[in-house]
């Protein structure tokens, strides 16, 4: 979860777009919101994914913020959800989004539920999405916020992010949404050969720097530096 403000492969035909009551009285704020994120270009990357941009012109971000914040739920900064967590600011779940490379059928691995916004625009891009939080709370609000949004197909457990999903699944592609000391190896490990993880790097409140990790086909991995960022730390035995 941000809490500083600072392509990928296309199944156009295979959309996993959640129908949401659209007479909320936030579409207009959405829409300007996705053309505040088309026009950011950080480190030379801008978010230019249709899919992407569809799914965050879908998702209604106020109801995965505080009541007090909903007015705030569309600007492009990362709000505060309580526990000493936040909302990342939308222009980096974009870019996460995109940088992960989803295709329809994908099985997507969150780390950091938090307020669920994140889970809710990957299941935008795929049925298969699976996420932890540690903080009970957290996790006990946002399991409540799918069933009252139908969101109920997203697989959500409370529990220690850091060692992955419990049952040892694989996954093609894992976004981890608080930033950790180093990379996680019981991450990398459920990590199929092919597959991309997302993640924040760096010590707490110090300089962080978002990373792009790719497996090839032998189960190699190469890591990129994408751009400096600030998340919350991610908690956890392990870290």
């Amino acid at each position: 979860m941000l809490i500083t403000t600072l392509m990928w492969g296309v199944m156009p035909s295979a959309v996993a777009t959640h129908k949401y009551p659209q007479a909320d009285g936030f579409v207009l704020q959405r829409q300007q919101m996705v053309a505040t994120i088309k026009d950011y270009k950080v480190a030379g990357i801008n978010v230019n994914e249709q899919r992407i941009l569809n799914a965050m012109a879908n998702v209604p971000r106020h109801r995965f913020v505080p009541p007090h914040q909903r007015t705030k739920a569309y600007q492009d900064s990362p709000l505060s959800i309580g526990f000493g967590q936040t909302i990342s600011q939308p222009y980096i779940v974009a870019l996460m989004t995109q940088l992960a490379d989803i295709s329809f059928g994908m099985k997507v691995l969150e780390i950091g539920t938090g307020s669920g916004y994140q889970a809710a625009i990957l299941f935008e891009l795929t049925p298969n999405v699976y996420t932890m939080e540690i903080i009970s709370p957290l996790a006990n609000r946002s399991a409540k916020l799918f069933n009252q949004l139908a969101l109920t197909k997203i697989n959500h457990q409370h529990g220690n992010g850091y060692y992955g999903w419990p049952q040892n699944l694989q996954f093609d592609r894992i976004l981890v949404t608080a930033a950790a000391a180093h990379i996680p190896v019981p991450l990398l490990k459920q990590l199929k050969p092919g597959g991309r993880m997302v993640i924040p790097i760096g010590p707490v409140w110090g300089n962080q720097e978002l990373l792009l990790i790719s497996k090839d086909e032998l189960g190699n991995s190469s890591t990129r530096s994408i751009l400096p960022v600030r998340f919350v730390p991610l908690t956890g035995t392990g870290n």
